[in-house]
């Protein structure tokens, strides 16, 4: 009910049974929140093997002991006080952290909300809301090694409290990612968690971090799927991060995790500096699964902004977002160049440039078939000929192996009576006529060890003998994919993606034509930073083809575009104010929309000489992924073909 108006009440200092409740309540809300802050205290400890047991999700008990240093009598007879603590002293040292906990206030709040008790060496003390820092002497437990810490009951004498807490089964959820999460950043530590008698995961010492990462989150990925990277930043800074393929990827970030001197942290601005430099290799709204494990200067960063240190204040992250972008950047565009060469270019400048091949659209070879239902025909009667021509080729080979008579191979064994024979499909509806219907094979034996001689015998236009990298055109398939084929591998090749990268790249080259604009765009900044920010992304647009200009008022002028370009001015005003990246990235952004708009789309139906040129094109790309991150290609080999079918050689 609210209170009356005229109600007042005296100010009165609470009692310290309530402060402690509500101080706790900072600190404990959970049982994940117990093991937080014992793992911390343990891997303060100098253990090198810590072990946690949890029962009934961590409110009936959770136990966590290490082999570290351990604790005198002095130290248990203080340690459950309100603020004490043996990791600082005065004000200067929280200008210079570097231990996991430092408050002074986990075990005295555990000890205001469950029973705790503490062993080590051959003593063990016991407090909650009804004990005092009981100490009593017991024999000598873990060969005097380390701690044994245990809570009990969580918020029995809080009833209000454990109503909100979930079943157990939920608890035990949230204390196993605990666990995981400072499990992540010390592989030189042996983990071990126990949950209801049963051991749920045991992770060894002494591995690398790629390893500790894959084991503690139990991906189906191996470690062959992940990089570790690292940089340094002089004195400042430096991390490691371990980050998977582009074929290892999420809907969402929960597998990115950013750690800062060991402690997980919440700071977008790093997961930000992850996901720019994935750029271009993660499309369709995807993430990347990595962890970035950062060792800064503690005297530049402030971990005392939140109860349960969950967030972080840097004097200055400017230096280390740079890094990690630009190193994972880096790492992705040496990925791409790895996986994508299929031919050894002899001319070095052929390697390093974007083809001369002009994919305009104004090109007379990029010529969309006017009639498409025409050409599909055409394609489908190619293809259908091809199949018969090499159904009859091995008629012809089994023939000879087994010294039999020659089968008849008449005219009337045409690609329209295969067509309608597997597809019930009436080859008088097809005007034209293939170059198999009119030529008879019925003398023509291909030689089993010569496969070039079927070009020679069969002559058919839809097939390219293939040249001296291998490489044989075949045709388009679904209005969408350039098929082919190069040595045993046959390529599907995505004909918008391949021509979106190479315009892309040519964009990005800075050799590419403008148009002026009869009526120019302009772009409405809404405050001074993004006038600021256009500003300086002006030079790097110029380069792209965008000629623009501070008109005044927080209006850029924009008077030339790229000739490809086919958006709007919303488009262009969307492409560099939403995201607001670097400047120098920007162009990324746009020349990426301006290539997707102008590249062929599904359905569009090229001319062979285009579609060939394509085709070729896009094997050669020093990188094959359109710019936002989809394969320009697909593969199948005869090796899995012949899986498909259960043939063995």
């Amino acid at each position: 009910m609210p209170q009356d108006k005229k109600t007042r009440r005296a100010v009165r200092q609470l009692s310290a049974d309530v402060a402690r409740k509500i101080a706790a309540g900072e600190v404990i809300d959970r049982p994940n929140a117990i093991v937080r802050e014992l793992m911390d205290n343990a891997v303060d400890s100098g253990a090198d093997s810590i072990s946690v047991e949890i029962s009934g999700g961590g409110i009936e008990k959770i136990r966590i002991s290490d082999n570290g240093s351990g604790m005198t009598k002095e130290d248990l007879s203080a340690c459950a006080r309100p603020h004490a603590t043996s990791k600082i002293v005065d004000t200067a040292d929280l200008n210079n952290i570097t231990t996991l906990g430092f408050r002074g206030e986990a075990l005295a709040s555990i000890a205001a909300v469950s029973r705790l008790s503490i062993s080590s060496g051959n003593w063990r003390m016991k407090a909650s809301i009804l004990e005092d820092h009981i100490l009593e002497q017991i024999p000598l437990v873990q060969n005097g090694e380390g701690t044994i810490v245990m809570s009990e009951g969580l918020f029995e004498n809080y009833p209000a409290r454990r109503r909100f807490l979930k079943r157990p089964s939920s608890e035990n959820m949230l204390c196993r990612e605990t666990f995981v999460e400072k499990a992540l950043p010390r592989p030189d530590i042996a983990f071990r968690l126990t949950t209801d008698n049963s051991l749920r995961l045991d992770l060894p010492k002494d591995v690398t971090l790629t390893e500790r990462f894959v084991s503690a989150l139990e991906l189906n990925e191996s470690t062959e799927n992940f990089a570790e990277l690292k940089a340094c930043g002089g004195t400042e800074w430096k991390f490691k991060l371990v980050i998977g393929e582009p074929t290892v990827y999420r809907s969402d970030r929960r597998q990115i995790f950013i750690y800062i001197n060991g402690r997980r942290v919440q700071e977008f601005s790093l997961l930000q500096a992850i996901e720019y430099g994935c750029q271009g290799f993660f499309p369709n709204g995807t993430h990347p699964v990595a962890a970035l494990f950062a060792e800064v200067d503690p005297s530049t960063v402030d971990f005392n902004i939140h109860p349960a240190k969950k967030e972080v204040r840097f004097r200055d992250s400017s230096a280390l977002h740079h890094g990690v972008s630009s190193t994972v950047k880096e790492y992705f565009r040496s990925y791409g160049i790895k996986n994508s060469q299929i031919f050894e270019d002899k001319d070095n400048e052929e390697q390093n440039n974007v083809p001369g091949f002009d994919f305009g659209e104004t090109s007379p070879s990029l010529k969309v078939s006017e009639n498409h239902s025409k050409t599909n025909e055409n394609s489908e009667t190619q293809f259908f000929s091809s199949l018969a021509a090499l159904a009859l080729s091995e008629n012809s080979k089994v023939q000879e192996k087994n010294e039999k008579p020659a089968i008849s191979t008449g005219p009337q064994k045409t690609a329209g009576d295969l067509r309608s024979r597997f597809f019930n499909y009436d080859s008088t509806q097809t005007a034209q006529k293939t170059l198999y219907e009119n030529h008879s094979y019925k003398n023509d034996h291909i030689s089993e060890n010569s496969s070039s001689k079927l070009y020679e015998k069969t002559e058919f236009p839809q097939f390219t003998k293939p040249d001296s990298d291998g490489f044989c055109y075949i045709g388009t398939v679904l209005n969408c994919f350039l098929v082919a084929q190069v040595q045993d591998t046959i390529y599907f090749i995505d004909q918008h993606a391949a021509h979106e990268r190479i315009i892309f790249n040519k964009l990005l080259s800075g050799k590419t034509e403008t148009q002026a604009l009869l009526i120019p765009y302009k772009i409405t900044t809404e405050d001074e930073s993004e006038e600021k920010y256009l500003e300086a992304a002006l030079p790097f647009l110029k380069n792209a083809g965008f000629t623009g200009k501070n008109a005044g008022e927080g209006i850029f002028e924009f008077s030339e575009v790229p000739a490809r370009w086919k958006g709007t001015q919303n488009d262009l005003q969307s492409a560099l104010l939403d995201k607001l990246v670097k400047p120098e990235d920007i162009i990324y952004s746009v020349a990426a929309m301006t290539a997707c708009k102008a590249a062929v789309k599904d359905g569009y139906v090229l001319d062979r000489a285009a579609a060939e040129e394509l085709a070729r094109q896009a094997l050669k790309l020093p990188d094959p992924h359109c710019p936002h991150g989809r394969p320009v290609w697909t593969t199948l080999t005869k090796e899995q073909l012949f899986a498909r079918v259960r043939r063995t050689r």
